[in-house]
């Protein structure tokens, strides 16, 4: 018996040794069987649903390694600044948010996705422009690369901090030369607004989590390894968990959730590894995945923690979210519980320290497959590639960063340096494991785009011509490997998917054309028209199924 069958185009297995196949069999959640069309063909019973690809492209279901399904869910009930180009713009976005949706005085308005890289003037706004927007309410807007934000005045003074800087560990808040604050805050120091936003409750978040699982299906990923806990908050983790168990128990989880646990403090980790928390428990829709740490920002807010200072700076080298001791503290914790480790950095210095702690806990805490992560690995010179190699550690990449980035990263880290940003063909070449991902809301969760970029190096608009430093583009295979195999690697998960072979589950997403023979061009062009996680078909752009 056969729930499904496939057939009439061309199947991308991922699966090295079988290549690809006339047509393949569902059952029961699972690949039942794979083979020439006719074989297949005759599984068919009374209840089975014949999908015709006429020529399309059948893949494994994308996984994206590094999202904020909450994070990208809540953007929806804030100000989208993603398209301004200027300051005057985003003044004008936040006046017509604040009328058209009848903001009542003393209420908060936030904002995200602004990014001065494509500002005509490149200037980044301040406290003044913001009170220009809205003198009567407290506002807060968000950089789009989430490590830098801008207050006005009304929200300064909410959170005290109108008049005089306070020093906050692990984050800056910019003073003018009298030392009165811009407005603009960086890594730590946002979360003295943030903290000011009232918490979600299990329904708000229910609510979030399906919403933003719908639009994900439709893009074809059918699983997604989320940092929620930046969103809702580490005290926060029994309630996030226990929310995510409920929906899997009444089957309103749609798709696979893989939690990275963002636990910064030793009391909140210690808290978790008490409640007998470990990376690998959960139910086939959700699972509980690595711990996850911040070390440093963005390179495009220039808090990526750098080795040498960044372009016409003699002292700015980024922001240390968290210090050496206090990551070596916590990932020291975890390995000696068996829990797997996903780290935040961006910088060299950054992406260094934490090769190093790892190589430390791999030796005080020996396990055999430990899959140590670096989330984001951006800036890697051949010493840094060195460890990689030897250490064995993954890098979770997310190749549309080049979209936003590629402008900026010439800039603030000068030519040598940016020839050594986003080296994903070295990684590949040397045998390192790579993951793919959005960075979602930073980025796009569409993991067709991210895969136009890794393999063209090009934002979807084709600029720049030829691509950004193009020696790194990888193949359409590789681009494909890191969404489908290299992101199910990183939770111990290559057995169950990633691929189409038998036994395997049948996530599976079924593109509008055959994606080996587009133009590497039109890649982000295309769309999920089917998408399937366990056997059964949860979104369909309009498909006729015979």
């Amino acid at each position: 018996m056969s729930d499904l069958i496939f057939y009439n185009g061309r199947i991308i297995t991922m699966e090295e040794k079988l290549g690809e196949v006339e047509a393949v069999a569902v059952e029961g959640g699972r690949i039942k069987a794979l083979g020439p069309a006719a074989d297949i063909l005759n599984l068919q019973e009374d209840h089975t649903t014949l999908v015709d690809l006429r020529s399309r492209a059948l893949l494994p279901g994308f996984n994206d390694s590094h999202m904020h399904l909450v994070g990208y869910a809540l953007t929806s009930e804030k100000v989208d600044l993603r398209r301004c180009r200027g300051v005057d713009e985003i003044v004008d976005a936040i006046r017509a948010y604040v009328s058209n949706n009848k903001v009542g005085k003393g209420q908060w308005v936030l904002g995200w996705g602004w990014d001065q890289a494509l500002f005509r003037d490149k200037r980044i706004p301040n406290r003044q422009d913001l009170d220009r927007a809205a003198p009567d309410h407290p506002v807060a807007i968000m950089r789009t690369c989430c490590h830098v934000m801008v207050a006005n005045s009304a929200a300064l003074k909410a959170a005290g901090i109108d008049r005089k800087a306070v020093s906050v560990e692990g984050g800056k808040i910019e003073v003018d030369d009298r030392g009165i604050p811009t407005g603009l805050l960086e890594e730590k120091a946002m979360s003295i607004l943030t903290n000011l936003q009232p918490p979600l409750d299990k329904a708000k978040l229910k609510k979030l989590i399906k919403s933003a699982a719908g639009d994900f299906l439709a893009a074809g990923l059918t699983s997604v390894q989320t940092d929620d806990l930046s969103s809702v908050g580490g005290e926060c983790t029994s309630m996030l968990i226990d929310t995510y168990y409920e929906l899997e128990a009444a089957g309103e989880l749609p798709l696979r959730v893989n939690l990275q646990a963002l636990l910064p403090e030793p009391s909140l980790l210690g808290n978790f590894l008490a409640r007998g928390y470990r990376t690998g428990q959960g139910g086939q829709y959700f699972k509980i995945g690595p711990l996850k740490l911040l070390t440093d920002g963005s390179i495009g807010g220039k808090t990526a923690l750098v080795s040498a200072p960044y372009e016409g700076s003699s002292e700015t080298c980024g922001v240390s979210v968290l210090a050496r001791g206090e990551v070596e503290e916590l990932v020291n914790m975890a390995a000696g519980q068996g829990m797997q480790c996903a780290v935040h950095a961006i910088g060299d210095a950054a992406v260094k320290m934490v090769l190093e702690i790892y190589q430390d806990a791999a030796r005080r805490y020996p396990h055999s497959d430990p899959r140590f992560r670096v989330i984001h690995a951006s800036m890697a010179g051949p010493k840094i590639l060195d460890r990689f190699e030897n250490q064995g550690v993954i890098a979770d990449i997310q190749p549309s960063f080049i979209s936003s980035d590629y402008i900026l990263v010439d800039r603030h880290l000068g030519p040598k340096r940016a020839v050594w940003t986003y080296r994903w063909k070295d990684f590949m070449d040397r045998g390192i494991r790579l993951a793919g991902g959005s960075d979602c809301p930073v980025e796009t969760y569409e993991p067709l785009e991210g895969i136009h970029a890794a393999v063209t190096r090009q934002d979807r608009y084709g600029n720049p011509p030829g691509g950004w430093n193009p020696d790194q583009c990888l193949s359409l295979q590789e681009a494909l490997y890191i969404y489908t195999m290299g992101s199910a690697y990183c939770t111990y998960e290559e057995n169950e998917k990633g691929s189409i072979a038998e036994g395997k589950l049948a996530d599976l997403v079924v593109l509008s054309e055959d994606i080996t023979t587009v133009e590497p061009s039109a890649i982000a062009d295309l769309k999920a028209d089917l998408t399937v996680v366990n056997g059964r078909i949860v979104y369909s752009r309009g498909e006729q199924k015979n």
